[in-house]
């Protein structure tokens, strides 16, 4: 299946053999020490994973239930007449098919597959940018595409990558990707992440989005055993990144439940000064949604929850 598709999930690979994820995981690293494959957070890769990119058929295959509840709670976000930048991946693919339903939006996009998910919408209008086609992802890149968005300001700006770290913040694999990417956020006020648990604590060669310029992180429940994923998830907190996390549950014998009935977001704390924060004024927390007043130690006992879980 890695041969197959570049990179696969744990849960994918657990659901076709109809075993563990335990189980599944002690194989991998088997398959590892022989160097077959690479392990990655939540999934395993083909060797040389750090610099080395999936097409989009593979990455279409990898977290699919996964994406589409992170695409499901980053829609939400999403306000009528606005105006966004969508980059290019697979989860922002699936944002855009929700956005079909926001009347009065524009939408700014490098990427082909998020045009053709919104041609058909009567009432968003769709901006792209020029550029160089790059047949892996369909997406936009080059000169072309960094100097057509100078000079544009938009709310927010939706962007996924090949990994996300406290540390670095996003990254991706492709240089001409991270450069556009890095224009798609100089445009924007807000910078929302996708990024599923597969990518949380990956680091790949370009960053595209340090840590300190990531408002929002929508992403999914970390497996139970996966404590690396909870551990990268408090540290961006830690930081200041908002966090909201889409669950998706499983009925017996595999299937998963459509996401969009059973999303649910959890807000994690934000401590220290953050952009916008007003000169002087007193520190507080930002949260991902209007839930109304919140003290610190409720706020904490958020993230032990997260954590255990």
């Amino acid at each position: 299946m890695v041969r197959a598709n570049g990179a696969v999930s744990l849960r994918e690979l657990a659901r076709v053999v109809q075993t563990s994820e335990v189980t599944v995981r002690r194989d991998v690293r088997a398959l590892e020490a022989e160097g077959l494959l690479d392990r990655r957070h939540g999934g395993a890769v083909l060797p040389g994973g750090f610099t080395r990119e999936s097409g989009f058929p593979q990455k279409s295959h990898l977290a699919t239930a996964e994406k589409t509840a992170i695409a499901d709670l980053a829609a939400s976000f999403v306000e009528e007449g606005e105006a966004i930048v969508v980059g290019a991946g697979t989860t922002t693919q699936e944002l855009a098919r929700r956005l079909a339903r926001v009347p009065g939006l524009t939408v700014v996009t490098n990427s082909l597959l998020v045009a053709q998910a919104l041609a058909h919408a009567n009432r968003v209008e769709v901006v792209m940018t020029g550029g160089t086609l790059r047949g892996s992802n369909y997406a936009l890149v080059g000169s072309g595409a960094e100097q057509s968005l100078q000079g544009l300001r938009v709310s927010r700006a939706f962007l996924s990558g090949s990994g996300l770290t406290a540390e670095r913040g996003l990254s991706t694999s492709n240089m001409l990707s991270a450069s556009v990417d890095r224009a798609l956020v100089q445009a924007a006020s807000e910078v929302v992440v996708l990024a599923d648990h597969t990518k949380l604590g990956t680091d790949t060669m370009f960053q595209t989005v340090p840590t300190d310029l990531i408002t929002r992180l929508v992403t999914d429940e970390p497996p139970v055993h996966d404590d690396r994923a909870a551990t990268e998830l408090q540290a961006l907190a830690d930081q200041g990144v908002q966090i909201a996390v889409a669950g998706a549950s499983e009925q017996p014998g595999g299937d998963q439940v459509p996401a969009r009935r059973q999303h649910q977001r959890r807000d994690v704390p934000l401590p220290g000064p953050r952009r916008g924060q007003v000169p002087g004024g007193a520190p507080g927390l930002r949260s991902a949604t209007a839930l109304g007043e919140q003290t610190p130690g409720t706020e904490r006992a958020r993230v032990a929850d997260l954590r255990r879980r």
